[in-house]
């Protein structure tokens, strides 16, 4: 552990095999607390980097519950949070409408760390369990078209810092490892990003591992499709930029993305919003994340009549049946 601190202070990148060798040690109780939160700040005060993440996914995955469950044609929607915007779940919520729209979505997901209310915090708030058994998720997948892995069940490293980085409460290297992690590795993704250096890091992992994959990553530092300024946009094959404009309506403001201040507020949120009662600009939002999502699967269809598509069907409530389906 001194020979991996002294690289960090110095400001040295990791080799994967270094970093393969962190996550194993954490997974061994090899490390002290002190010890793991010292690699933890260093890592984030220096900035992650290419070969560490490699490392890092690789042991994650190595280290995983092992599962079997078809996701061939599925898509998962988990960004890496740690923006410290306090936004509603809208890559939760976008979720349940592409899953009630008839795609498939394996949700990878944890409790918020750095932000009040995580994906996992609001899905149990609402009385949704938690399952590990593969023939459980599968039936879930194939009567919902959507299933839920809670990240500390399928990966008991993440589970073992996790009152560290609760301690910490700030975002860490684990933050940037949850969306590439899914232990059922689905085909295809929507994620987003706190920063663009990483957001370009994504795009250089994902080519190889995703049939399709759109990484956004907000210019004003949101790891979601906000409709408040420019998004920028990096997939297999392009790198570009959206706007409110682009779905062809004005901008929305900060404050209508604000989650509120405690789980309940947030859930409540969620659930107005399939049940097409949430404010126009909710509803925008999540029609926008839906509509990109759709066009992993439709990429010769116009990102506005898409839009026009997601954001007609959250209006009409014909999610609201879908988080009932789940319980």
């Amino acid at each position: 552990m001194n020979q991996l601190l002294e690289k960090i202070i110095a400001h040295e990148p990791l080799t994967e095999s270094e970093a393969s060798s962190f996550i194993h040690g954490i997974s061994e109780d090899e490390y002290t607390t002190e010890e793991i939160s010292g690699m933890l700040v260093g890592i984030q005060m220096r900035g992650i980097q290419l070969s560490e993440i490699n490392g890092f996914r690789s042991a994650l995955l190595a280290l995983s519950l092992p599962i079997e469950i078809d996701a061939s044609d599925a898509i998962d929607l988990c960004g890496t949070g740690g923006d410290g915007k306090n936004t509603f779940n809208i890559s939760t919520t976008t979720a349940f409408v592409l899953s009630a729209m008839g795609i498939p979505v394996v949700k990878h997901g944890n409790y918020g760390v750095s932000s009040l209310c995580g994906s996992s915090n609001v899905l149990e708030y609402l009385g949704i369990s938690f399952s590990e058994e593969q023939t459980t998720l599968q039936q879930q997948l194939a009567k919902t078209s959507i299933c839920f892995l809670h990240a500390p069940l399928f990966h008991p490293t993440i589970k073992k810092v996790a009152s560290v980085r609760k301690n910490l409460a700030t975002r860490t290297l684990f933050n940037c490892l949850g969306p590439l992690v899914n232990p059922a590795q689905p085909a295809y993704q929507l994620t987003g990003t706190f920063s663009l250096e990483l957001a370009r890091i994504y795009q250089h992992l994902l080519k190889n591992e995703r049939k399709e994959f759109t990484v956004a990553y907000g210019m004003d530092r949101y790891d979601e499709i906000t409709l408040t300024d420019d998004t920028r946009l990096l997939s297999k094959s392009q790198d570009t930029v959206v706007s409110a404009t682009t779905f062809g309506i004005p901008a929305v403001s900060n404050s209508d993305l604000f989650a509120g201040n405690s789980i309940h507020e947030a859930a409540k949120i969620m659930v107005d919003i399939l049940n097409g009662n949430g404010t126009h600009a909710q509803q925008q939002v999540v029609a926008a994340n839906s509509a990109v999502a759709l066009q992993l699967y439709h990429p010769t269809v116009p990102l506005k009549e898409l839009f026009q598509e997601t954001h007609s069907f959250i209006a009409g409530g014909y999610a609201k049946h879908q988080l009932k389906k789940c319980l």
